[in-house]
């Protein structure tokens, strides 16, 4: 066994970047990824993943959405079931490269994939205005005969594409499985947990967990999660190699190590557009608040493994 005293433990959220649209093409992706996420290790630190699932879980929604129209024997699936489906097979093509690029390299870590519940609160003012949106597009008469013959269904228009179905996006308040994962970290397990921001459940008086038709934001349940496992980094890996501040303007410039004031002076100043980066920012900023020395960093996947040397993405500390 390793000498945890001496690991930096680490949650990754793995962006859409890393996984594709159809499993052949997120095999390849993940393949990819695995050889980052083991350097990490073998740097000497300990990793937890989460990751997106966007494309993913409108997939499985889409296809059970289409087929139950042709035919009768085909329900249509709700999105709890849905987001359940996809931390599956996505945890599945992770756990299987992840765990090829260990035997390569002689490490003697185990993967595991954990089905993760996080508890939302059903007071939340995200129940209140839904505005995630979901699933295919529909023509504006489409949408309004589907929301007189389905009470409380909310379509809007999304961004002059059509009109999709827009879901709430509550912030997450607990992780269910939270000691189960804390037990298998103790136990040399690399552990992939709260896929796609976790399937959202409300607690009943009777103090069971019922699942609600939301997505929680993957940054959000991240710094959750990296919380809950009192992580020293949270990765954010996206796209970029670094947050800028007036991107796409001439004056652009790429951050390298920011406090949470600057971090919340560029928010309020709008530098961050809310659909990409002002999330992953937010999320940056509630996980390195929530304890003393902790860092957060949001770069590049293919960079990952140069973040603790100092050598790429953008770090935010307290």
């Amino acid at each position: 066994m390793q000498d945890k005293s001496a690991l930096n433990r680490i949650v990754i959220a793995l962006g859409g970047n890393a996984l594709g649209n159809t499993p052949k093409e997120q095999q390849e992706k993940v393949e990819i990824a695995s050889k980052t996420l083991v350097n990490l290790i073998s740097q000497g630190n300990e990793i937890i993943i989460s990751h997106g699932n966007g494309p993913q879980v409108g997939m499985i929604n889409l296809a059970f959405e289409e087929a139950c129209k042709i035919n009768n024997k085909i329900v249509p699936v709700e999105l709890p079931e849905c987001t359940a489906m996809s931390q599956g097979y996505i945890g599945y093509h992770l756990q299987n490269a992840i765990k090829k690029e260990l035997n390569k390299q002689k490490m003697p870590w185990n993967v595991a994939t954990v089905v993760t519940q996080i508890e939302v609160d059903k007071d939340d003012e995200a129940f209140e205005n839904p505005r995630k949106p979901i699933g295919s597009f529909y023509t504006k008469e489409e949408a309004e005969n589907l929301m007189a013959e389905n009470e409380g269904l909310v379509i809007q228009e999304d961004a002059g594409r059509g009109y999709r179905r827009m879901v709430p996006s509550p912030l997450p308040k607990d992780i269910v499985e939270k000691e189960c994962i804390l037990n298998m970290l103790d136990n040399e397990f690399i552990v992939i947990a709260c896929g796609g921001g976790g399937i959202p459940v409300v607690k009943n008086d009777d103090g069971k967990y019922e699942g609600v038709s939301a997505v929680i934001d993957k940054d959000f349940a991240s710094a959750k999660l990296a919380d809950t496992v009192k992580a020293d980094y949270l990765f954010i890996l996206t796209a970029v190699d670094q947050v800028s501040i007036n991107f796409g303007k001439p004056n652009q410039k790429a951050l390298d190590c920011i406090s949470i004031k600057e971090a919340e002076k560029y928010c309020e100043q709008g530098h961050f557009a809310s659909g990409s980066m002002l999330p992953k920012v937010n999320a940056a900023i509630e996980f390195v608040k929530g304890g003393k020395g902790r860092k957060a960093v949001i770069a590049s996947l293919e960079k990952a493994s140069l973040v603790i040397e100092g050598k790429s993405g953008t770090i935010i500390h307290s």
